[in-house]
């Protein structure tokens, strides 16, 4: 905690308890730590109204763990079923962020300056080999974040069992939630039989490396980030709620002078100035993007696309309510109130083609076009294609 300066003197701390193990040992050494730590501690509870009579047994025991000890306790409760069925939400998901939701609440409206939260090195690897197994990037190998403000995580290095030993020497009940231990659900099935699998036939080890890669990857990832910050920040421009890039500054950087490549070929360097240009993007669409959204990296190949081959006057619609259009050696972000969302979309194009037509039907590819799609029908890269009756007709947007 001090190493990376979680809590300071001083802080109001809320500890965000569910009444499971975890959270009810990360209490009692927050307890035991206040005074050397200066810290004013109360108690944190979000009832996800998941589990029935259950859920609000957990709120009970929780509040009496607090008056127990004398603190402050903040809660509430919201039914997470009904708001993800509403949202049309994934219900982990919807349940995570209602969750953080009302941590931040609590921060912004002064009770609690920050809220500590019991993720373990446990916690950790699951979430690492979850990211793997859905597909993931440098990101996702980061795992969860020590610091998230309002948020720390003070147990990210400590094993769930190292916890459990801690509360049965001080005879400190906790309360069960049996959704951990049912199957069906992914993270469950990683906890009970992949990890176990791992840890007894492969590597006795692999929590701890696995928490050693998310910390690396952090690492790395924060660099990066810092970098195409530095890069963004010195070459675009902003006017009238646009932020516009040259072309040549996002997918040419192998010209530019600071980035020389003596030592690599013309294909290795070209991948690896496109790790910084793909967040080069994520970072001007994250800056101008008036509602959340996050974008893939279909969307961002398909704006390095836009800039690379696509004809002046071509824009995409991206996540976030983000149009991305391309003016002649430049692109150009801006939000757009009434831009598409979550597909990638193309606003017309103008384009012409001279067509000396033969005897025989010929076909011709507008590239222009791009990829077409359509529901029940498969892709058809780059072009539509035109018979000779059809192309005798004018082409265009």
């Amino acid at each position: 905690m001090k190493k990376q300066e979680m809590l300071r003197p001083g802080d109001r701390v809320g500890v965000a308890v569910s009444g499971g193990a975890d959270s009810v040992a990360l209490l009692l050494l927050l307890l035991e730590l206040r005074e050397k730590l200066g810290v004013v501690l109360s108690v944190v509870h979000f009832n996800h109204k998941l589990r029935g009579k259950a859920s609000d047994a957990d709120e009970k025991f929780v509040a009496k763990l607090a008056a127990k000890h004398g603190l402050e306790f903040h809660n509430i409760s919201v039914d997470v079923a009904k708001k993800a069925k509403k949202e049309r939400a994934n219900l982990e998901d919807a349940a995570r962020r209602a969750r953080y939701d009302y941590f931040r609440s609590l921060a912004e409206s002064g009770v609690c300056k920050r809220i500590a939260v019991a993720h373990t090195a446990d916690d950790q690897a699951e979430t690492v080999v979850a990211h793997l197994l859905r597909g993931t990037g440098l990101a996702g190998l980061g795992g969860i974040h020590p610091i998230s403000r309002p948020v720390v995580r003070p147990l990210l290095g400590v094993r769930r069992n190292e916890l459990r030993h801690f509360l049965r020497a001080r005879k400190q009940t906790w309360r069960e939630d049996a959704t951990n231990r049912d199957t069906k659900r992914m993270r469950a099935r990683i906890r009970k039989k992949l990890l176990p699998l791992l840890e007894k036939q492969f590597q006795p080890a692999i929590v701890e490396h696995l928490a050693t890669l998310a910390e690396l990857a952090r690492q790395d990832e924060e660099f990066l980030d810092a970098l195409a910050e530095a890069r963004v920040r010195s070459v675009i421009r902003e006017q009238d709620n646009q932020v516009r890039i040259g072309i040549e500054d996002l997918v040419q950087l192998e010209r530019r002078k600071d980035f020389k490549a003596e030592n690599t070929t013309d294909t290795e360097f070209a991948e690896k100035k496109k790790a910084l240009s793909t967040r080069m993007v994520r970072r001007i669409a994250e800056t101008v993007k008036p509602r959340a959204g996050q974008l893939g990296a279909k969307h961002v190949e398909a704006v390095l696309e836009l800039a690379r081959n696509g004809q002046s006057g071509g824009s995409l619609a991206l996540p976030g309510r983000v149009e991305v259009r391309k003016e002649r050696d430049a692109l150009v972000f801006q939000a757009v109130e009434n831009a598409g969302g979550q597909a990638l979309q193309s606003a017309p194009r103008k384009y012409e083609y001279k067509i000396d037509l033969p005897e025989s039907d010929i076909e011709v590819r507008v590239a222009e076009l791009g990829p077409i799609t359509s529901h029940g029908s498969s892709k058809r890269s780059q072009a539509e294609a035109f018979t000779k009756r059809e192309a005798r007709q004018p082409v265009g947007a």
